[in-house]
Formats: structure tokens, sequence, C-alpha cells
């Protein structure tokens, strides 16, 4: 992969790293802040929900930081592939269930790093 594939995928790593803290561990803290639409009552029952979506979020972030890892020729990229169609994906479907600016956050940059990966 070029350095700039390689930056990519360490930064949407890093947002879904960060994605999985929020999720799991500042849900009712933070919540509030980032989902305003959102009635603030429901966060507290709801943290559960939200930790469990963390954690799928932890294992897209660990997908992508594995394949910045892989040594064999080709490889890392087809493992940086599957999680990035990953990200693409739940992106698309938050896009669709959850708010519009997800697709912004998630499929938009992770098409960014798939191009990146191929045409770099």
């Amino acid at each position: 992969m070029s350095i700039l594939a390689m930056i990519l995928v360490a930064l949407i790593a890093a947002l879904h790293a960060y994605i999985t803290w929020f999720e799991m561990c500042a849900w009712t803290s933070r919540g509030p802040k980032i989902f305003a639409s959102f009635p603030k009552d429901l966060f507290e029952p709801t943290k559960s929900m939200a930790a469990n979506q963390g954690l799928y979020n932890g294992f897209l972030s660990a997908g992508l930081i594995w394949s910045l890892l892989i040594q064999a020729p080709g490889w890392g990229a087809n493992v940086a592939t599957f999680f990035l169609l990953c990200v693409a994906i739940a992106g698309a479907y938050g896009y669709a269930t959850v708010s519009k600016r997800i697709i912004y956050v998630q499929t938009v940059p992770a098409v960014a790093a798939l191009l990146a990966v191929y045409l770099t």
C-alpha cells in the first residue's frame, strides 16, 4: 500500500477506535452532546446497546490496524479492502436508518481510502 493509503487507513482506524470508546465508555456522558436529537432520557436505557455497537466498531478498527501490520505483499491491501468495505456499508446503512451525516463520517472516507489502496 502507498503511504497515502496507509495514512487514510490509519485515520479511519483511529476514528473507529474513538467511536468504540465513545459507545462503550462515554455513551451517557458524551452521547447527549453528539446525538442532540436523541431524547436525553434514552441514553441510560440504551447504554448496553451502544456498547454492543461499540464492540463492532472496535473490530473494524482492529482489522484496519491489522491490515497495516501485514508484511506479505498484497495481503495488507486485501485485508484493508475487506474492512474498508465493511465501514462503507455500515456508513451507508447508518445514512439510510439513523442520520444523513453518517455517510460523510464513515462511507466517504472509507471509499477515499479504498481508492487510495488501489490507485496509488
